[in-house]
């Protein structure tokens, strides 16, 4: 996905800046990326690959050449970035996290004619932020052409810009992600990640509305254009995206998943289906908390039967290869076999989604001696690719493991009852969970009900973003 923050101060503000992105280094894998603006030195910018090297690994040796009184950073899933672009507009420093799903057409359409240009990326590809400035650069102002772009763009839009008076933030127009401005004596951040703001030393004072776009200065911040009415944030920030100690619209990322894990277990009490195990353990890092929930309302143990070793193997998803992806995740599993050996588990992760790691986790443990592996998701059975974010995003939706399942079940027809599937009171819902864990080597599966996980945010259910469940906008 991606993540980014800025900040702005009355003295040299680059360490904030540094380490606020690099605060939202779990947020992407592929390039990060610092701009500064400094009265005398004016703009200065680094981007870097960080798909092997952690970003502040990366970025140390630069900090000694870059100062600024402002700036802002970006990491980035997708596309090199921030730019500095210079137009009529003035110079300015951009990055943006979303996805432009008509970026071919605005670039065909919009920019075919002659005096127009990009710089392709070696896939052919524009850079997003290279055609969100483009966007915006076609109007009179930068308020302006931030809403064009907007406007124009299908997709999910979230911007940061750095200029020579200021920064500017400009939340995407259905709020599926958040921004949050942050204050303190010498000046002010902005962050996508409140925990960032906090541990910098910034109060979160104000969490900018769908489509709200504010100016932040180091004396405070201005609303240049005020929020829409309809917000859908996306519920993946609480059930996985997230940092634990953030909040995003007064919810506690950590709170949600303890609570999201207490409500399945209420759920599988009450309807008889809670197997008996030895122990609840869940799948690091963002399942723990939900398996803790679950333990602690079913009063069964909790216990890591297996950790993560992540001194050398920090993340799991970085190589582009699958067969290396898979291979990493299970190098990273160390098992405790006192946890183990003849012992039933229950775990719960944060979700499935192509179920291809799971079922390499559910091997290690049978390999090293559990006598029993049940299996629940912490969210709904995951039907649609996510057309908003990059969390569920495939080349083709029969990657994800639940229409995989219903192809080979009902072929063409079963896609048409995928409601029905996704409901495990139905035949065909229970039909679907059988298959899979005659599939993963499941003794039971249970997934999270969107009623669940909707009364665990806590949020009305209309301002939250279920489209990968419900394939409704």
């Amino acid at each position: 996905m991606g993540g980014f923050f800025g900040a702005i101060s009355r003295k040299n503000c680059k360490y904030d800046v540094f380490f606020g992105t690099d605060y939202h280094s779990h947020l992407g894998t592929k390039r990060g990326g610092l701009a500064f603006y400094d009265e005398v030195k004016g703009f200065d910018r680094q981007i870097h690959n960080i798909s092997n090297t952690p970003f502040r690994t990366k970025f140390e040796g630069d900090l000694a050449k870059m100062d600024g009184t402002a700036g802002i950073g970006c990491i980035s899933d997708t596309d090199p970035q921030p730019l500095l672009v210079r137009s009529h507009l003035g110079m300015f420093a951009i990055a943006n996290v979303g996805i432009i799903n008509n970026a071919e057409k605005i670039v065909e359409e919009t920019f075919a004619a002659p005096g127009h240009y990009f710089m392709a990326m070696s896939s052919g590809k524009v850079n997003d932020s290279e055609l969100i400035a483009a966007l915006i650069n076609r109007c009179g102002d930068l308020v302006e052409g931030i809403k064009y772009a907007q406007n124009l763009i299908e997709g999910t839009c979230t911007i940061l810009l750095l200029t020579d008076s200021g920064i500017i933030a400009a939340r995407d127009k259905l709020g599926r992600l958040p921004i949050v401005i942050g204050q303190n004596e010498n000046g002010c951040c902005v962050s996508m990640e409140s925990f960032a703001c906090q541990k910098l030393g910034y109060s979160p004072v104000y969490n900018l509305g769908p489509g709200e776009i504010m100016k932040i200065t180091a004396d405070g911040f201005t609303q240049l254009a005020a929020p829409g009415d309809k917000m859908k944030i996306c519920a993946f920030l609480w059930s996985y995206y997230g940092y634990p100690n953030s909040n995003y619209e007064g919810m506690n990322v950590e709170v949600m998943r303890c609570r999201n894990g207490e409500i399945m277990a209420r759920e599988e009490e009450k309807h008889g289906t809670m197997p008996d195990v030895d122990y609840i353990a869940g799948v690091p890092d963002s399942g723990l908390p939900h398996a803790i929930g679950y333990a602690n309302h079913s009063h069964k143990p909790f216990a890591r039967p297996f950790v993560k070793y992540t001194p050398t193997w920090a993340r799991s998803f970085t190589p582009s290869n699958q067969e290396m992806r898979n291979l990493i995740a299970e190098m990273k599993q160390i098992p405790v076999p006192e946890l183990i050996e003849d012992k039933k588990l229950l775990l719960v992760d944060d979700s499935i989604v192509r179920g291809t790691q799971l079922r390499e986790t559910v091997d290690f443990l049978y390999k090293s001696g559990a006598k029993e592996v049940h299996m629940r998701s912490a969210c709904p059975p995951i039907m649609y690719s996510c057309k908003f974010l990059n969390f569920s995003r495939s080349n083709s939706e029969m990657e994800l493991l639940t229409r995989k399942t219903i192809q080979n079940l009902e072929g063409n027809v079963g896609q048409q009852h995928l409601a029905e599937y996704a409901d495990a009171k139905t035949e065909r819902g229970q039909c679907l969970l059988k298959s899979i864990c005659e599939e993963m080597g499941f003794d039971s599966l249970g997934y999270q009900t969107l009623d669940g996980l909707l009364e665990a945010i806590g949020l009305d259910r209309d301002k939250v973003c279920t489209y990968c469940w419900t394939g409704e906008e």
